[in-house]
């Protein structure tokens, strides 16, 4: 059985329950982890307290933390295959996307390792005999609540700009995907971080995670989720006056003009709508075409749906399969609400039969036309390799059509006329917009976050550093 890690210490918990993680693949079960819960966040939270406070973190030299955030890059690396592996095994998705995962796991590690002595404050001009600085100071202990779509990859990313900035960690994985959080505990115990600075507990969302937001000892929560809990976040952190980073999901448009290269904008759009089997918060979901170019090109698209290869992750598939049955069901509740709103399914849209996988909730990539652009399926997040596609006839329509729903994550531009993008770009409410690309490799340098209910706070490159220390002036007379 797996444990949880707590102010360096492997823990099992109080109760000795546990939680079955299961390969979504087959469903069969792959480890049994510790259910923790109220008790061993408090204890979590109190190791990363006395730790935050003590004067070997204190007094811990900046360029020390980068060297230790050096050494986990390394280690991810070396480990990369095993933690891959692990990463599919939770996740379902193809071993090829979690090893890229893996890759940029270690990347973010790497680049905020480069940044822990290098968080600057300034000097500002008050009067002659005032000298007057400002310093970025850690915020304390920060909570950090993990999605089960990305696991390896949104751990990494918050935790290595927290501790480079000099705070100490508290990690709530998924309960269905812990593995690699535990395989990164694992890592930094290798290390010579003091122990306190990370800690990980396993548990479920109303139980340990709950318990977590609540804490009146937590200084900085990061959450990756639905909108309905960050609500709950918001909520509870506002009751003990702490700041959130919130990255909300989306429901991302590729809005392709007449004038677009169209077998490249086809093969991005499919890319963008099946990664992960779609359960990506930056996922393409909603295809906006100019009208005299959409026949063509959701022909284009359909063809390269058809043609995809489904199964098990291990076998890197070019889909494989959604996470669980709870998921799959919400997608195909989406599903029937389209077909009775009488959309056109111009691809997929049912359970897809993979032999030798009978047990895994595999879903055919769907293609959508008919939709009202005011429809629940058109407007919500549906988390699933599912794509809805829409007409427009100039860019004032097309701008309107994509910033048509509760949401403003990512847009892709897909144009030949530089100044057409330029002037979408600005008009869009979007955190991200690409123009005739979409998602830039990762783009770990990249500030990454939302407009509208898709939340607020960026992660990623130097933006993420803000949210993980706090200013003070400083004032003296001479």
């Amino acid at each position: 059985m797996k444990r949880m890690y707590v102010g360096g210490e492997w823990i099992e918990s109080e109760g000795k329950q546990t939680i079955a993680t299961k390969d979504p693949a087959t469903q069969e079960v792959t480890a049994e982890v510790p259910r923790g819960g109220k008790t061993e966040i408090h204890h979590a939270i109190m190791a990363a307290r006395k730790t935050f406070e003590s004067d070997e973190w204190q007094d811990f030299a900046p360029e020390e933390r980068g060297r230790i955030l050096y050494e986990m890059a390394s280690k991810l690396r070396h480990s990369a295959e095993e933690i891959a592996q692990l990463e599919t095994m939770d996740t379902g998705k193809p071993i090829s996307q979690a090893r890229n995962d893996v890759e940029a796991a270690a990347r973010y590690f790497e680049y905020y390792a480069g940044m822990a002595d290098k968080i600057f404050g300034e000097t500002i001009p008050v009067q002659a005999n005032i000298l007057d600085y400002t310093v970025r100071e850690p915020v304390g202990v920060t909570a950090h609540i993990i999605p089960w779509n990305y696991p390896i990859q949104i751990a990494s990313r918050s935790t290595a700009a927290a501790i480079a900035t000099g705070n100490t960690v508290v990690v709530k994985p998924a309960e269905d995907t812990p593995l690699t959080a535990i395989k990164l505990a694992e890592l930094f115990d290798e290390t010579s971080l003091p122990k306190g600075v990370f800690n990980v507990v396993i548990g479920y969302g109303d139980e340990a995670g709950s318990a977590l937001i609540h804490h009146k000892d937590i200084n900085h929560i990061t959450f990756t989720g639905s909108v309905q809990t960050g609500m709950l976040v918001m909520e509870a952190a506002s009751r003990n006056i702490v700041p959130v980073t919130l990255e909300l999901g989306g429901k991302s448009p590729n809005i392709v003009f007449s004038d677009a290269k169209m077998d490249e904008a086809a093969d991005w759009i499919v890319k963008s709508v099946i990664q992960n089997a779609g359960q990506t918060c930056s996922a393409g979901s909603r295809l906006l075409v100019q009208e005299e170019v959409k026949d063509d090109l959701v022909e284009r698209v359909k063809n390269r749906m058809l043609s995809l290869k489904m199964g098990p992750g291990i076998q890197d598939p070019d889909l494989g399969p959604v996470l669980s049955e709870k998921q799959f069901q919400r997608i195909e509740s989406f599903l029937n609400i389209a077909n009775k709103e009488n959309a056109s399914f111009l691809a997929g849209g049912k359970r897809a039969h993979v032999e030798g996988y009978e047990n895994g909730y595999f879903l055919e990539p769907t293609l959508l036309d008919g939709l009202d652009p005011q429809s629940e399926v058109a407007q919500e997040e549906i988390f699933g390799p599912v794509l809805s596609v829409f007409t427009f006839k100039g860019e004032q329509e097309a701008v309107h059509l994509a910033n048509a729903t509760p949401y403003g994550l990512v847009t892709g531009v897909w144009t030949e006329n530089i100044g057409r993008g330029h002037r979408l770009a600005k008009k869009i409410r979007a955190g991200q917009v690409f123009i005739n690309n979409y998602g830039a490799g990762g783009g770990i340098q990249m500030p990454f976050g939302g407009y509208k209910k898709s939340g607020f706070g960026r992660e990623k490159g130097l933006e993420a550093l803000r949210n993980y220390t706090i200013l003070k002036n400083v004032a003296v007379k001479m």
